[in-house]
């Protein structure tokens, strides 16, 4: 006996398969949606003009060429880079909003007493941006004009000497205690406000050594204001391959690189950090740009995501080992 179907049932199931079909013709398009769909937006924990904004312009500019979209930089200085943080973590994680994480965002991990956020677990790599040592500078007329002539000067006469840096807790100030540590030297620590004070008190020889990049320093290294003694990296710098390493200068073991790097909020699809990976490693493969870079003394270079966690967890250690060692209070 057959039974018949109720017009109004037969209405629905007609929809329900209809709209079945329509999501799973929807599905593929969907998945398969560009990246970036609008344009790029990279939060840079500091103020415009310095060594880390000014590279992040340089290259998010050439990344945005090759993802066919444009690149907004936000500058969002802060204590501890927490609001810059903040900022990304408030955006969907759908890779438009990107952080400029850096050595300093380590070092922020081992002065804070309780950072509110946590780069290891709330962010995710893409990739390194950049590289860069520091410098130890004297002034163009000081007597030292070896680092084996400050060493040799500040164990004559411990605690005579001073090492200038920017502001207690800088990775200067960090790099300067290191130093300090590292060749067993009793030179005294005195912080500067910023790099223009620093480098007055430096060419007047106030201070015996200064710590700090090249970038801002470059155009008085190059009027001979300032003297080069020594790099922070294990090997040479490029951008000053005839300054020896601190390590050569005769403190072995000296090791210090800063970096900055590519982060998307922890979640984004793992196609889309494939994606800005990509376009980091062919933007940074742009030999004008390596050489505009290597001029603000930045050696531009791409890496895995994997190399740049395990650097910012390496940096956590090393960086909190050295604030206990100096007695730096946390914040």
């Amino acid at each position: 006996m057959s039974r018949t179907i109720p017009p109004c049932s037969f209405r629905i199931a007609t929809l329900v398969a209809f709209a079945m079909a329509a999501g799973l013709a929807a599905s593929p398009a969907f998945a398969q949606a560009k990246f970036p769909s609008q344009p790029l937006k990279l939060v840079v924990p500091f103020a415009a003009g310095g060594v880390a904004d000014t590279s992040s312009r340089l290259v998010m500019e050439k990344i945005g060429e090759k993802l066919g979209q444009r690149v907004i930089i936000e500058n969002v200085p802060g204590p501890g880079g927490i609001q810059a943080a903040r900022n990304v973590l408030n955006a969907p994680a759908d890779g438009h909003t990107l952080a400029l994480l850096t050595n300093g965002t380590a070092i922020s991990v081992a002065l804070f007493k309780q950072l509110p956020f946590d780069p290891t677990t709330q962010f995710q790599p893409v990739s390194a941006l950049g590289f860069f040592e520091f410098i130890l500078y004297t002034g163009g007329t000081s007597p030292y004009k070896t680092l084996g002539d400050v060493l040799k000067a500040s164990r004559a006469q411990p605690g005579k000497l001073n090492i200038g840096t920017i502001v207690a807790g800088s990775t200067q100030h960090l790099t300067a205690e290191l130093f300090k540590s590292t060749a067993n030297i009793d030179i005294r620590h005195v912080p500067f406000k910023a790099t223009p004070d620093l480098l007055l008190s430096t060419m007047r020889n106030d201070v015996e050594l200064m710590v700090e990049a090249l970038a801002p320093i470059k155009s008085n290294l190059d009027d001979g204001k300032v003297r080069a003694l020594a790099v922070s990296s294990p090997t040479r710098s490029r951008a000053l391959p005839d300054v020896p390493t601190v390590a050569e200068a005769g403190v072995p073991g000296f090791d210090v690189v800063s970096w900055n790097a590519l982060y998307v909020k922890a979640g984004t699809p793992p196609d889309i950090v494939r994606t800005l990976n990509t376009a980091m490693r062919e933007a940074l493969a742009d030999k004008e740009l390596g050489a505009k870079l290597l001029n603000l003394g930045v050696d531009g270079r791409a890496t895995s995501p994997e190399e740049i966690a395990q650097r910012m967890k390496d940096d956590i250690v090393k960086w909190s080992a050295v604030i206990e060692k100096a007695g730096i209070e946390k914040r």
